[in-house]
């Protein structure tokens, strides 16, 4: 299945996290970073679907990221402005910009605009299918949020679902607890919690302990793993 991938580069945190939590519960991995250097070498050593980009950044702004990730990727990337003048939207569209949205925004255009420009940068069977992740006979529905396993219904929370979903999205990937608390919790990882392990204990007691087949692996020493093994 499909890892898809957006990387945020916002230097207002606050935005920032509030855009990897709301497209995180929507099903993507987002990756956030406060600085357009560091963004750059983010967008141009890693492999991401869609990039969301502030146009004022330290370091580097977000028109001179844009020239410079242009020289050698067509990376789908929709710009952030507070900027409103016509001629600020036609710079960052020329410059490269697949999209413009100024700021303030709606989370749900947001949302609308990323969405429409993953499925133009995609054959239309692909994105559909992004929309029902599986593994085996466990399926993930992201628009009715609805989890089952061989035809039953999984009774999942929503932060239950959301570890699913990234479970899912990057089958066969070992994930460690700290990227995982970061991705479903928006926290550091601390060692003094065993809040990662009692979310992934009771995921396993609702799609694994009553199936013969288990899907939840425990690395030790390393992380998680959603994947199929011989017995």
């Amino acid at each position: 299945m499909e890892v898809m991938r957006i990387l945020v580069i916002e230097d207002e945190k606050k935005l920032a996290s509030y855009l990897k939590q709301g497209l995180t519960e929507q099903g993507y991995v987002v990756d956030t970073v406060h600085d357009g250097v560091e963004g750059l070498h983010m967008a141009m050593d890693a492999q991401y679907d869609l990039l969301v980009l502030d146009g004022m950044l330290p370091g580097i702004d977000g028109l001179g990221l844009l020239a410079a990730l242009r020289q050698s990727r067509d990376t789908p990337v929709l710009m952030l402005t507070a900027r409103v003048s016509v001629e600020d939207r036609v710079r960052g569209l020329q410059g490269g910009a697949d999209d413009y949205l100024t700021k303030p925004f709606a989370f749900s255009e947001l949302l609308a605009r990323i969405e429409g420009l993953l499925r133009r940068s995609r054959p239309r069977v692909v994105a559909k299918e992004s929309l029902v992740l599986s593994l085996h006979d466990l399926q993930l529905d992201l628009v009715r949020r609805k989890a089952t396993r061989a035809g039953a219904r999984l009774d999942l929370t929503s932060k239950e679902f959301t570890l699913l979903t990234l479970l899912l999205r990057r089958q066969g990937e070992v994930i460690s607890r700290t990227q995982i608390a970061e991705q479903v919790w928006e926290m550091n990882f601390d060692t003094e919690t065993n809040m990662v392990e009692v979310a992934i204990r009771r995921l396993r007691t609702k799609m694994d302990v009553p199936f013969t087949q288990k899907m939840l692996h425990t690395v030790r020493g390393m992380g998680y793993v959603l994947e199929l093994r011989n017995a």
